[in-house]
């Protein structure tokens, strides 16, 4: 990682000069510049003042983007956006829509051609004289589907995997949201055409790139929304006081507040370390593995320490702290918990290939 770039991960501003663009809870159409506007979160005090990255921008601005919008608790599909609809989209050779951008990965779709070919065993939909497709199910808590002006599938059908894009107009919408009020959606289709140009075959590969990069923008959102529970929780004990002192000179609370800063240590340096890889190489699966797992793991540890440190005041709606916490709570789950990805982690490490996996530089 050259300095430049180790800079915009260390940093909590990537300053370029770029214009401010706010963002409003569920306006998302406001928070994004056009097509070829330059990386940049400002450095100002409003907590939504972030700017999507350029298509070109590299996986490590992109990181540092989405850490920055985890911290500020941005309300709008940044990292889905950036680092995992618009690279499946380039990859598959599919046009990439301008404003937010929202995926999913569905294996419960019922997935057939609308145009069968002829068949001497007769058409089951399972050849067809060209790509389109209709589509039955659900598709479950989509992020952000309400606000996105497409949605990103991944799914397997008779004939193998596919990607393909839908609007939100398309399908029944039922609204859902997590712990932190975030949107996620169901969107039901029902026998829903989808047209030969938005669909395209993928790899096994594409498929599985698409779950990593999900969880490497997970991961990057966890480590900055730890980072907010750190400062919140340091400016709070330093200026709230018991018996005369500070509440930061008190020994209990430093080893807390010391737990605290080395969970998201850990965190912000696992994330760090797939700065420099293509999400989609080789090299990729284990060092993103490794990140969500020690994301989701200590998520719920930093959140806990963070309440804990603040007391009463630290669960009510007029303190930030909650918009942090909460979604670290949500973030933990999705796109794959510690459990699964530590088991996604452990699996191809045999005995022989352990060691040489940990020693060596990707």
């Amino acid at each position: 990682m050259n300095t430049h770039t180790a800079a915009l991960m260390n940093t909590h501003t990537i300053d370029t000069n770029a214009p401010v663009i706010s963002a409003d809870a569920y306006d998302t159409t406001a928070f994004y510049t056009d097509a070829g506007a330059v990386p940049t979160v400002t450095n100002t005090t409003a907590p939504d003042a972030v700017a999507l990255p350029s298509p070109g921008a590299s996986t490590a601005q992109l990181l540092a983007a989405a850490q920055e919008a985890g911290r500020r608790s941005v309300p709008a599909p940044l990292a889905e956006t950036a680092l995992v609809a618009r690279p499946l989209l380039r990859r598959a050779g599919l046009p990439v829509p301008d404003g937010p951008l929202s995926y999913t990965i569905a294996p419960e779709l019922t997935i057939r051609y609308a145009h069968p070919a002829p068949s001497p065993v007769g058409s089951a939909g399972c050849l067809g004289d060209d790509n389109t497709l209709l589509v039955t199910g659900t598709l479950r808590r989509v992020p952000w589907a309400r606000a996105a002006t497409a949605v990103v599938v991944l799914a397997t059908a008779p004939f193998g995997p596919v990607l393909f894009t839908l609007t939100p107009d398309q399908a029944s919408l039922t609204p859902g949201a997590n712990l932190a009020e975030e949107p996620r959606d169901d969107l039901h289709l029902a026998t829903l055409e989808i047209p030969a140009s938005h669909v395209r075959r993928i790899s096994p590969e594409l498929l599985d790139e698409a779950r990593l990069r999900a969880a490497l923008a997970r991961s990057a959102l966890i480590a900055g929304a730890a980072e907010r529970c750190v400062d919140l929780t340091v400016a709070h004990t330093t200026a709230r006081t018991q018996f005369g002192r500070p509440l930061s000179r008190f020994q209990a609370v430093k080893q807390e507040e010391a737990r605290l800063i080395e969970e998201t240590a850990l965190v912000r340096t696992a994330v760090q370390a797939a700065a420099p890889l293509d999400p989609g190489g080789p090299a990729a699966h284990v060092v993103i593995a490794a990140a969500k797992t020690q994301a989701s793991a200590s998520a719920a540890e930093i959140a806990r320490i963070a309440h804990q440190l603040h007391g009463a005041i630290g669960i009510t709606q007029l303190n930030p702290l909650h918009l942090a916490t909460t979604r670290l709570w949500s973030w933990r789950d999705e796109d794959g918990d510690e459990t699964y990805w530590a088991r996604r982690l452990a699996r191809p490490l045999t005995a022989t290939t352990l060691w040489p996996t940990l020693t060596t530089t990707p």
